[in-house]
């Protein structure tokens, strides 16, 4: 339950922490209402001068962050976490108002953002490293140090969540964040996560909130200050990312996009089948780099399973999420709209059936079953990034192996089978970074380390202990009672 008092007064958001604290003239974006268009306030916007000047006093106030004891530090993430419990509903409704999340979707996200910053508060007390076997005489050490300043470019679709993983556990380790939120959501990725911060006393300088455009974040992977970037996004734009951060020799982790298959094996319990595929297709219009892009479906089932899955699109409400339960919103703005759009029709073209769908409203897409898909159809290897079931047949698990496969990602894979053996033999030959058996694509539990192969990312972690990997560096340390006399 929120308290009477508000996270976020428009004047501050709008004003002191955006414009009023930079500099005078900025430039400044529409925060926009995808379900009804409507402008609720605007956010400045950064530049690559303004990267290079707060990158460095973010530079500056990280070395007293980092020395302050550990539970100091740990002190703030659990006030922080307070903080979003205190004003839950509040935060909720900026994530539906402002990315088109139902509030179902809008409720997870916070609550799975506030276990983010509950796991975080618990990395400063864990232990920082291990002793090392040496030669008698010397103390060997390896302890993690934080990197410094941790860069963090993150995206529209869960944007509280996917900024805060990445912030909360930098934080905690003793770096400073320089956040880049995407500018269509800039108040739930970044203004509320500053506030919250701010609110629970983190020192100044040690997270700054940033919105811009590409060259914002380019200015970022370039930045002397900035040790490390950590991007989720799409794969286009990580591969730009990686391409520059490597260029400047700093670490970088990619989270990137997916054409993840949920495979429904002839075995599988039909009903389930539908509730998993719906989920995992439709949850927050499919703009999910986990959404199930595929639905590969043995033949035998294959006709039962296009036909219910089509009367479970044709029953699914679409609608603003403010005006009572719908499961469908809008898509984020008509950019994303029309490229769905376009792989649909482009899909029909090459032969798919469009079963139910394909029609829209303003940024309201239409819930779409396509089945007829081939491998040679475009639908089979675009990521959709829409609320669009691509279903396709196959006869033997071995092919059903082969399909999945065939695509350049690697994120997160679902198999559904009553035979949990025969589904684990599956498994085991599938390129994937995520695997879940009996349940469907989209999952995360914080706690377990995340990340994809192939384009759908470099392989890196975030998430429970993986966290220390990702946000932290070796040091080797030795210790002697005196210098050793060398023989030159």
């Amino acid at each position: 339950m929120s308290q009477s008092h508000t996270l976020l007064p428009t004047a501050l958001w709008q004003e002191r922490l955006f414009t009023g604290e930079w500099r005078a003239g900025a430039s400044t974006s529409a925060v926009v209402e995808p379900a009804t268009g409507a402008e609720l306030g605007r956010v400045a916007l950064a530049d690559p001068a303004l990267i290079a000047s707060q990158a460095a006093a973010a530079a500056q106030a990280q070395k007293a962050w980092a020395a302050l004891p550990y539970d100091e530090r740990a002190k703030v993430l659990r006030k922080a976490a307070r903080l979003a419990e205190d004003h839950a509903d509040e935060i909720a409704s900026w994530v539906v108002r402002e990315s088109g999340s139902i509030q179902m979707k809008a409720g997870f996200e916070v609550a799975v953002t506030i276990k983010a910053l509950h796991e975080a508060s618990g990395l400063p007390s864990r232990s920082a490293g291990e002793v090392l076997p040496s030669e008698p005489g010397r103390l060997s050490l390896a302890r993690r140090r934080p990197l410094g300043v941790v860069g963090v470019i993150a995206p529209f679709n869960f944007p509280l969540y996917l900024a805060m993983r990445a912030v909360a556990p930098s934080l905690a380790l003793g770096n400073a964040v320089v956040l880049k939120p995407d500018p269509r959501t800039a108040v739930c990725g970044g203004v509320a996560i500053a506030r919250l911060f701010e609110l629970a006393g983190l020192p100044a300088g040690v997270l700054q909130v940033l919105p811009g455009d590409g060259a914002v974040g380019a200015a970022m992977t370039s930045d002397p200050h900035i040790a490390m970037i950590h991007f989720t996004g799409s794969t286009a734009a990580g591969r730009k990312v990686g391409e520059a951060a490597s260029r400047n020799l700093k670490k970088v982790s990619l989270e990137l996009g997916g054409k993840n298959s949920l495979i429904v094996l002839d075995d599988a319990d039909l009903d389930l089948a539908i509730a998993n595929t719906a989920w995992g297709v439709y949850l927050h219009q499919g703009q999910i780099c986990m959404s199930a892009g595929r639905v590969l479906v043995q033949r035998g089932i294959y006709d039962s399973f296009v036909q219910q899955l089509t009367a479970k699109a044709r029953s699914l409400k679409v609608g603003n999420p403010l005006q009572g339960e719908v499961q469908i919103g809008p898509l984020i703005n008509a950019a994303q709209r029309d490229r769905a759009l376009r792989v649909i029709e482009s899909a029909t073209q090459a032969g798919a059936v469009l079963e139910v769908g394909g029609t829209h409203e303003g940024l309201f897409l239409a819930p779409t079953v396509l089945s007829g898909v081939t491998p040679e159809n475009p639908a089979f290897h675009e990521e959709i990034f829409g609320p669009v079931a691509v279903v396709i047949p196959f006869d033997t698990d071995a092919d059903a192996a082969r399909l999945a496969n065939d695509t350049e990602y690697g994120l997160s894979m679902a198999i559904l089978s009553r035979d949990v053996g025969r589904a684990l033999q599956l498994g085991e030959s599938l390129h994937t970074g995520l695997l879940h058996i009996n349940d469907q694509t989209v999952n995360d539990e914080v706690v377990n380390p995340f990340g994809g192969v192939g384009a759908s990312g470099n392989g890196s972690s975030i998430g429970g202990s993986a966290n220390w990997e990702e946000f932290t560096q070796w040091q080797w340390l030795t210790v002697k009672g005196q210098a050793p006399a060398y023989p030159f």
